[in-house]
């Protein structure tokens, strides 16, 4: 389908020609309010644009195969499908594209899927763009992605993104000048309980060695903590920094963790209960017949 993509990069070279005859200052007013947006746009994607811009490494001319072992893995997954409903495939092929690839699904790559699918390309790239868990530019080894949905925000994320930012040199969207990590805002992670907290893809192993990882109830300093353990080629604790999983221990208050008051020795859930407790409905009906009438 390279008429499809072949239109849609004649219209993005019309948005460029429109673009060339708008006033600079207007031009430059966009571009601030489009920088502005896209900075507290909650998406792991890095990519700001849906359209496809040649490049070096990413072209008609660039190619990209499944290895051996991949397509063995592929079809695996199509075969829990539908003979007839191969499409179906689509999301986890991309993915496993996506992790062969760096992180990033390149053109080839995406013309690969829609081939091993016997889809249109097209309806590949019409997927690909959707989902933001889907980078169609390249990545850092490490996606690590702040989450930026309300209970985050509540305990803290802003103070994690900026301790990001000002640690890597980088804001979201871009990538270290040594390729080592790439920033990224995401939406709810389904964490919130332990709040905030940061996911972390990891591509340094290719797909056998693929990981995506939370780590939860996070200060700053433990932030910084993760990343330069990574940077290093450790492996940080994964889950909450501060507790086994998410009983009531504590919570981040502002840049720092504050454990709860200790619960009484022996308390577990099949113990008493320390109260308060409902009044005894059963003596209601007795007081009620003794009362005058």
């Amino acid at each position: 389908m390279r008429s499809a993509a072949g239109l849609l990069l004649r219209y993005s070279a019309l948005l460029g020609q429109q673009a060339a005859t708008t006033p600079a200052a207007v031009q430059a007013t966009q571009a601030v309010a489009c920088a502005g947006s896209r900075r507290w746009f909650a998406t792991n994607s890095h990519d700001i644009f849906n359209t496809h811009r040649h490049e070096a490494h990413n072209n008609w001319d660039t190619e990209f195969d499944f290895t051996d072992a991949n397509y063995e893995k592929a079809a695996e997954i199509i075969s829990r499908y539908p003979t007839n409903y191969k499409a179906s495939a689509v999301i986890p092929l991309l993915d496993l594209a996506q992790q062969q690839n760096d992180g990033w699904l390149s053109l080839a790559a995406m013309n690969r899927v829609a081939k091993v699918l016997d889809m249109p390309e097209i309806r590949v790239y019409e997927v690909a763009t959707f989902y933001t868990m889907f980078n169609r530019s390249k990545m850092g080894k490490y996606h690590v992605m702040v989450c930026g949905t309300t209970p985050c925000m509540l305990q803290g994320a802003k103070g994690i993104y900026k301790a990001l930012k000002e640690h890597l040199g980088i804001d979201y969207g871009q990538t270290t000048p040594d390729g080592m990590f790439t920033l990224g805002e995401m939406e709810c992670m389904g964490a919130c309980v332990n709040a905030p907290m940061i996911a972390v893809a990891d591509y340094t192993k290719g797909v056998e060695g693929f990981s995506y990882n939370y780590y939860e109830d996070l200060t700053p300093a433990d932030t910084l903590a993760i990343i330069d353990t990574l940077k290093k080629g450790g492996k940080p604790k994964v889950g909450s920094q501060h507790r086994s999983k998410a009983e009531p221990a504590g919570a981040v208050v502002g840049d720092k963790w504050v454990p709860s008051k200790p619960a009484p020795e022996q308390m577990t859930l099949m113990g008493e209960p320390p109260g308060p407790y409902c009044r005894n409905l059963d003596e209601e009906p007795a007081q009620q017949a003794a009362a005058p009438k």
